[in-house]
């Protein structure tokens, strides 16, 4: 083995040795970027899934409470004296009230959601970073000169 091969300091590494480290290199940078992708990601479907379930539960609220608990308040207040229509007017305000305030909070966790602003950020620095990158310069060598006027 020689010095290349053991990967001594000041040895000059080969072609097959600087692309395989560019690969591992970039397979890292990538792992790494969905990673950060995943951890923002995941807490921004905890948003929605809380939001989404506020909204059904407001869904729920307005479809099965109505009939039941509108006809035992409105029969209630029509015992205290006002008019049947009047009493069943007011019951499905206040549904609506309660259905409203519960509309109110999903839409709170709606607009929490945002993009993945940390994983496109870090994706912008590392396009910029790898298109400034410029290749070492190489000596040339008599031998690589006359192939290339050869294969041209």
């Amino acid at each position: 083995m020689n010095a290349v091969d053991q990967g001594a300091p000041g040895a000059e590494r080969t072609l097959g040795q600087l692309v395989a480290a560019a690969t591992a290199e970039m397979s890292a940078l990538v792992h790494d970027e969905i990673a950060l992708a995943k951890v923002e990601i995941k807490q921004d479907v905890k948003r929605a899934g809380i939001g989404s379930g506020a909204a059904i539960a407001a869904g729920v609220l307005v479809l099965f409470s109505l009939p039941v608990l509108s006809f035992a308040a409105a029969y209630g207040i029509h015992n205290l004296g006002l008019g049947l229509a009047w009493s069943f007017l007011i019951v499905g305000g206040a549904f609506w009230l309660l259905a409203g305030l519960v509309g109110l909070l999903a839409v709170a966790k709606f607009k929490k959601i945002k993009p993945p602003v940390k994983t496109m950020d870090s994706v912008k620095q590392t396009a910029a970073l790898v298109g400034t990158v410029k290749p070492h310069p190489r000596p040339v060598s008599d031998q690589a000169v006359g192939v290339a006027r050869s294969s041209s």
